[in-house]
């Protein structure tokens, strides 16, 4: 407090220190502790008298006051280790503080993370490479039979039910005979009197050839004449032709005698195949009308461990498909099992849908467990092509391009294009050096084969090299994100 106040004045510090102990008679007194050793005690000081400056001048001792020369030394002493503790103290801070940012700087240094490398790349590895085509389709039975109703009539009974077994000539229905019955009654009177008159017909005709006999004869002795053999022959054609009709009615009639024992036979609807009935279209009391066609009463799976599968092949992929090609099934009816199958026949009938143009292809499936049902929509994968323990490499580095360089105001330098490469042929972009933050590329034009969607067969040895399949923000790439690839 004494150095802060000397420097306001401009003083001495000695001195200002003994005018603020000498400031008035009344408000202070001399402390017996600034004596120095075996010096007496001061007294109070008068008081001074009135109109003056209220004690002695602040650069000289007090009338009637001994001097303090001792006093005034340890006085300095004092002030002088106060102050020189006070700069220590302030020094003893800020090394601390200098010492604790110093280590903070150094840990971060020695923790901070590598700068984020620029490429993403990936290994060129040794695996299987299967080239898959893809498709949805319907599974049905090897052999499916529709059997439906000739006639019309009224169903009087049904022998079979769903998943009912049959076997080939097994009666699944019977519709009523009653009607077809009396059909049959009429046709055969018909034909009975059909036969009577062809019975007529032939004694018309022997008695008109008797008398053409007749009359010929008598032509010939003379005593005839040529009308009566002309009426006479003629009588002999007609009975003749009368008889070639009556002989044609029985033949009509037994063939309407015929339709009508066919038609009987028809009210009784038989299984044409071994198989399981799949479905039952009829209940005992319904009538079946069959005027135009023959409705559909019952469908029957030949076999139901032998099943095919109908795919519905894209145009763009058709051209990878042959006959004898393994396929895997599955349905979503057995998640994680896979049916085995093979392809039996790649239809030319296309099938366009909406402006899509597909070809079915047919899958044939052994179904042991009866686990596939008719009608279940199932997921073919059809193996066109695969390659075992070959090289191989991700396809996202065949489609990856660098981004392009930029110059100091952030646009573009356009560099020379690419020239393009003929088929089987392919360019990858493998890693040079990879110093974190300053990783090069080169690319490399390699020989390709199949590919699965993921991995593409490589012909060409790159050797232990990583190919580039991504960039992130770079300064090539002005700070801004490339987002993601969608090709």
């Amino acid at each position: 407090m004494a150095d802060s106040m000397a420097r306001a004045t401009g003083r001495d510090p000695l001195d200002a220190s003994d005018s603020a102990a000498q400031v008035g008679p009344e408000a202070k007194r001399a402390r017996p502790s600034d004596a120095p050793p075996g010096a007496a005690r001061p007294t109070s000081a008068a008081p001074a008298p009135h109109g003056s400056h209220g004690g002695a001048s602040p650069r000289g001792p007090r009338e009637g006051s001994p001097p303090l020369p001792r006093g005034r030394e340890s006085l300095e002493q004092e002030l002088s280790r106060v102050g020189t503790k006070r700069w220590l103290g302030r020094l003893g801070v800020l090394a601390a503080i200098a010492a604790i940012v110093a280590a903070v700087v150094v840990w971060r240094i020695r923790t901070s993370p590598p700068p984020p490398p620029r490429y993403v790349t990936g290994d060129v590895t040794t695996g299987d490479v299967v080239e898959v085509v893809q498709s949805t389709g319907q599974v049905k039975p090897l052999t499916e039979v529709q059997v439906g109703a000739q006639v019309s009539g009224r169903i009087t009974k049904v022998y079979v039910d769903f998943n009912s077994i049959v076997k080939a000539g097994d009666v699944l229905a019977e519709i009523d005979p009653t009607l077809f019955g009396a059909q049959i009654d009429s046709n055969q009177a018909q034909l009975e009197a059909a036969n009577a008159s062809v019975v007529r017909a032939e004694a018309s005709l022997g008695t008109a050839k008797q008398r053409l006999d007749r009359a010929k004869k008598m032509v010939a002795e003379g005593v005839g004449s040529q009308a009566d053999l002309d009426t006479a022959q003629g009588a002999y054609d007609v009975a003749l032709a009368d008889l070639a009709a009556s002989k044609a009615q029985v033949a009509q009639l037994r063939a309407v005698l015929r339709s009508s024992t066919t038609n009987l036979q028809y009210t009784r609807i038989f299984s044409p195949i071994d198989g399981v009935v799949i479905s039952r279209a009829i209940d005992p009391g319904q009538t079946v009308a069959a005027s135009f066609q023959a409705p559909t009463l019952f469908v029957i799976a030949q076999d139901l461990r032998k099943m095919r599968v109908l795919a519905d092949i894209d145009e763009a992929d058709v051209g990878r498909l042959r006959e004898a090609m393994e396929a895997d099934v599955s349905v979503d009816a057995f998640p994680g099992e896979t049916f085995r199958g093979t392809v039996s026949q790649v239809r030319y009938s296309p099938l366009n849908q909406s402006g899509v143009v597909t070809y079915a292809a047919v899958v044939e499936v052994d179904n042991p467990d009866v686990k596939l049902r008719p009608g279940m929509t199932a997921t073919v994968s059809i193996r066109s092509a695969e390659a075992r323990g070959v090289r191989r490499l991700p396809n996202a580095a065949l489609r990856f391009k660098p981004a392009p360089e930029r110059d100091k105001d952030g646009k573009e330098i356009k560099g020379p294009p690419l020239e393009p490469l003929p088929p089987k042929k392919g360019r990858v972009y493998v890693l040079t050096d990879a110093t974190p933050g300053a990783e090069k590329i080169e690319p490399r034009v390699v020989d390709v084969g199949i590919t699965d969607g993921i991995f593409t067969a490589l012909s060409t040895d790159l050797g232990p090299v990583k190919v580039v399949t991504d960039e992130n923000d770079g300064p090539s790439s002005g700070g801004r994100g490339r987002g993601p690839r969608l090709f």
